[in-house]
């Protein structure tokens, strides 16, 4: 059975919604959809286009979806945007004379427009929303129901100009009296730029949802290029294998090749900074429209730094979680799911408080929003997990949160951990006092064990529903990078905030080195996780010393009694591009006056 657009519906069932529950929505280790996501997104579709009967939906779904039936209309406009443009879109109007608000959702970044995240959509309506949600231009498969006409502008001026004409669209459809919008991940950032650009000043407030704060330090920062990211989502737009470029206009495919190959990165910044919602800030705080963000400690596509830092420059109503895990996995099971599958109620968190923020500032309903801290920190991997008995475990007990007023308040105090030479094992010391003259070298280029992921996305949402990556520090490589460790901590430690480091480097060969820092919490059995990490580039001339420092990406952790902190160092991470000569020696020293040192945020 079909439905009207042509896709197949699929056989769902509570295993189905258990599974995305269980496995999140993403599948694989290439970016992809978790298949039982557009099982039930294709299975809404077909009941309430009446091609299916919602029936042999999970009792919850039949529900959801009669009781939006009963109460709104659904249709499927094509939005023209110019004469030769038009945008795909759902939307559900709800049968009342009563003015109602509507809540915009520009889709994220994938091959199926908005289809994959139905469920939201209902929920919404249900709430008493007019929806409309839509696919942003260049997106889609070819042919397909989902897809929107143009070029991928790549969150630039022609995105903000088309969600201002969906807004147009709106007004004519449902004579809303309010505009809010809410997106995850690329619709997430779009529906801030929006806000901001609309000439009428119509957006009343902003859920945005695994969000980005700063495009081109999502894309370059420290001087290392996130490529696999880019590769990954250019590959994930809905274009014929080896078509990729024809997503994309003459100059934004210059710039993506450019971005690529390590070119002319001035004009990639300035590309990225044109289409980060920072850059227009002053705009957000002049209309003073609310704005919700959420993001992850390990995010992999826009590291949760860039997004703290936009964020504390608003000074509008706003909101911050800061949630364990990866891109889009704490949202994704309340946008495709339903409680009923799901083992934990602390997973739908990330989505009903995004509703309830629209609630208060669009519905007037009295919500908890105003009694919110400013910011609510999940502590990474606090939570109580028991095996499942089918492999890996389940959380039993939800992480703690710690309210803040502003995230800069996270860290009270710092803590210099200084790097030591070699103890005679391979390994090195972290101590508290300087420790200069020493030199200690490994090979560069290759990827080693000590990475920041197995996989974008998929590693950061097996964190989320309870299973972090292990990393065993016995088997790191030390020919290929180097490790420094404290002694058995008593207490343990807060870590709250951004670390900082900085030593010298010397490369034999080439004039650039790529670094990747990484802290682990390493266990009395020497087990370890990962806390944070971050990369640097630098330029350095072969056979001299170049003395670096940069910032790692902020972390609340809690490093337990008895266990050690180790700082690796080495050259290549599968996310990022590698500067520098492979096979050639780098070597790390601590001159006096500049000796090496760790610098840890406590609180």
């Amino acid at each position: 059975m079909n439905t009207e657009g042509g896709e197949p519906t699929a056989s769902v069932t509570d295993a189905t919604l258990e599974d995305i529950a269980a496995n999140g929505i993403w599948r694989g280790a290439s970016l992809d959809i978790n298949p039982s996501v557009l099982a039930v997104a294709r299975a809404l579709l077909a009941a309430l286009q009446g091609t299916a009967p919602a029936a042999a939906l999970p009792e919850e779904l039949r529900e959801l979806v009669e009781r939006v039936l009963r109460e709104a209309g659904v249709s499927f406009p094509r939005i023209p945007v110019t004469e030769e443009i038009g945008l795909s879109a759902f939307a559900i109007k709800q049968n009342t004379p009563e003015r109602r608000p509507v809540v915009i959702v520009p889709a994220g970044w994938n091959p199926y427009g908005w289809m994959p995240f139905m469920v939201g959509y209902l929920s919404l309506a249900a709430r008493g929303y007019h929806v409309l949600a839509y696919t942003p231009r260049g997106f889609g498969e070819p042919g397909g129901p989902f897809t929107s006409d143009g070029f991928i502008d790549v969150a630039g001026p022609k995105d903000w100009s088309d969600g201002s004409a969906v807004i147009d669209h709106a007004e004519g459809l449902f004579s809303p009296n309010g505009v809010g919008f809410m997106g995850l991940s690329y619709g997430s950032g779009i529906s801030q730029l929006v806000a901001a650009h609309d000439k009428k000043k119509r957006v009343a407030a902003v859920a945005a949802l695994s969000t980005w704060g700063n495009l081109a330090t999502s894309l370059y920062d420290n001087g290392t290029r996130h490529e696999k990211a880019v590769e990954l989502l250019i590959g994930f737009t809905g274009a014929e294998e080896g078509k990729e470029k024809e997503k994309f206009d003459e100059e934004t495919w210059r710039i993506l090749q450019n971005f690529q190959n390590g070119e002319n990165m001035e004009e990639v910044v300035k590309w990225g900074t044109e289409r980060s919602p920072e850059t227009y800030v002053g705009i957000t705080n002049e209309r003073s429209i609310p704005t919700f963000y959420s993001n992850t400690w390990h995010e992999s596509l826009f590291p949760v730094g860039e997004a703290i830092t936009a964020f504390e420059k608003l000074s509008v109503p706003k909101h911050l979680n800061l949630w364990i895990g990866d891109h889009g996995a704490p949202e994704g099971v309340g946008m495709t799911g339903m409680p009923g599958g799901t083992p934990f109620w602390s997973y739908l968190a990330p989505t009903t408080e995004a509703y309830a923020w629209l609630d208060h500032h669009l519905l007037g309903k009295s919500t908890e929003v105003p009694d919110w801290p400013v910011v609510n920190s999940q502590v990474m991997f606090t939570y109580k997990t028991k095996p499942t008995g089918f492999g890996g475990d389940r959380i039993v007990e939800a992480a703690r949160r710690e309210p803040l007023s502003s995230w800069s308040e996270a860290t009270t105090d710092t803590e210099a951990w200084y790097l030591s030479g070699t103890d005679g094992g391979g390994g090195a010391t972290l101590s508290d006092k300087p420790s200069a003259g020493w030199s200690r070298a490994f090979t560069a280029g290759d990827e080693t064990t000590a990475t920041a992921m197995d996989d974008i996305m998929e590693t950061g949402q097996k964190e989320w529903f309870g299973n972090p990556k292990a990393y065993d520090p016995a088997g790191f490589d030390l020919g290929r990078l180097l490790v420094w460790s404290t002694e058995e901590l008593a207490g343990g430690r807060r870590i709250r905030g951004a670390a900082r480091l900085r030593l010298t480097v010397r490369v034999e060969e080439g004039d650039a080195a790529t670094l990747v820092a990484y802290l682990f919490d390493v266990g009395p059995d020497g087990a370890a996780r990962i806390i944070t990490h971050e990369p640097l580039t630098t330029d350095v001339s072969a056979g001299t010393d170049r003395t670096v420092d940069w910032t790692l990406q902020p972390a609340a952790y809690d490093l337990a009694d008895g266990h050690r902190l180790a700082l690796v160092v080495n050259s290549r991470d599968r996310l990022y591009a590698f500067t520098g000569t492979k096979g050639s020696t780098t070597t790390i020293t601590s001159p006096t006056g500049q000796e090496a040192v760790l610098e840890l945020p406590l609180g």
